[in-house]
C-alpha cells in the first residue's frame, strides 16, 4: 500500500523543500505526512520535517503516562538527518541533572534554553528520542521522524508564540537529566545497518538489493520510505519522498537498488 501525502503549512517551516516535493512552495510547510485509507491506522508515523525556526520546547510521556490519561499510547520517535545548514543544531535533554524545581524556575523566567543541550548535526545523524526526553528543533534543518502514532506533546517553552503550555504535564513525565548518547548513530552513507532498536519499533537504513538485514525481525508493520531510487511493496512502486506500508518484510522487493529507511513497529 503507498499512503498519500499530507503536507502541512507551519510558521517555522520552509519554502524551500527538496525537488521530490516540488521544490518552493507558495507557503511555509513545516511538515509532510504519509497517511493510509480512511479506517486504517497503523501503529508508527513517518514525516518529513523542515525548520526555519526554533520549534518548541517538549515532552512525550511513555505507554503507562499516556493510558493514565485515557490514551492509547504514548510517544517515542526517532529523527534522521537529511540536511542541515552549518549552524543547525538540536536540543535533545539537559546539560546537567536538575530538580523539577529549577526546571520550573527556568521556565518561568524564560531561561529553559540555557538548561537545554543544543547539540550540532549534519546529514546521516539519527538520534533516538525516549519518551521523557526534552527536547526541541532548531531552524536549518530537514530531517525524517519516525513515531509512534500518538497525538500527545507537551509543551515546556514556545518561545513566546500564542499557543498552550503544559507545564505541569510536562514535568510529571519530563526526566530531568542529560541525554544518553547511546541512543545516538552516525548513519554511513553507503552501508546498510540497523540505525534504531528500542522497545516500539526499529528503523533500518538498506542500501541497494539488502532484504537479510530485514530478516529475522518479526513485526506486525512495516513502512518504507525511499531516499534515493525506489522501492516495492505488495506490488505498489514507492519513489523517494514517499512512503509504503506493509504487513510483512517479504512483501519489500528491493531489487531496484535504491537508498531506503525501512520502519517496523514492535507492538
Amino acid at each position: 500500500m503507498k499512503l498519500r501525502q499530507k503536507s502541512v503549512p507551519k510558521p517555522w517551516g520552509q519554502v524551500n523543500l527538496p525537488k521530490i516535493f516540488g521544490s518552493k512552495q507558495d507557503k511555509k510547510i513545516g511538515e509532510i505526512w504519509f497517511q493510509p485509507p480512511k479506517g486504517i491506522r497503523p501503529k508508527l508515523l513517518s514525516k518529513y520535517l523542515f525548520t526555519s525556526e526554533k520549534l518548541s520546547i517538549q515532552v512525550h510521556p511513555n505507554d503507562r503516562q499516556a493510558r493514565r490519561k485515557g490514551l492509547a499510547s504514548g510517544k517515542e520517535e526517532c529523527w534522521y538527518i537529511l540536511a542541515a545548514e552549518p549552524d543547525a543544531v538540536l536540543g535533545i535533554g539537559l546539560k546537567k541533572e536538575v530538580s523539577a524545581a529549577k526546571l520550573h524556575a527556568a521556565v518561568a523566567c524564560s531561561q529553559i534554553e540555557q538548561l537545554m543541550d543544543w547539540k550540532s548535526v549534519k546529514p546521516g545523524d539519527v538520534f533516538y528520542i525516549p519518551a521523557g526526553t526534552i527536547h526541541a528543533i532548531g531552524p536549518g534543518i530537514q530531517l525524517i521522524e519516525v513515531q509512534q502514532n500518538a497525538d500527545i506533546t507537551y509543551r515546556l517553552y514556545d518561545y513566546g508564540r500564542d499557543r498552550e503550555l503544559h507545564l505541569e504535564d510536562a514535568l510529571a513525565v519530563a526526566a530531568l537529566t542529560p541525554y544518553d548518547m547511546k541512543n545516538f548513530q552516525e548513519a554511513v552513507a553507503d552501508q546498510s545497518a540497523k540505525l534504531i532498536n528500542g522497545p516500539h519499533f526499529k528503523l533500518f537504513q538498506v542500501i541497494g538489493n539488502d532484504p537479510d538485514i530485514l530478516m529475522g525481525t518479526t513485526a506486525g508493520e512495516w513502512q518504507v520510505l525511499p531516499l534515493k531510487g525506489k522501492v516495492t511493496t505488495r506490488g505498489k512502486t514507492v519513489s523517494a519522498g514517499q512512503c509504503g506500508l506493509c504487513t510483512r518484510a517479504s512483501e519489500i522487493d528491493l531489487s531496484a537498488n535504491g537508498k531506503s529507511l525501512i520502519a517496523c513497529s514492535m507492538d
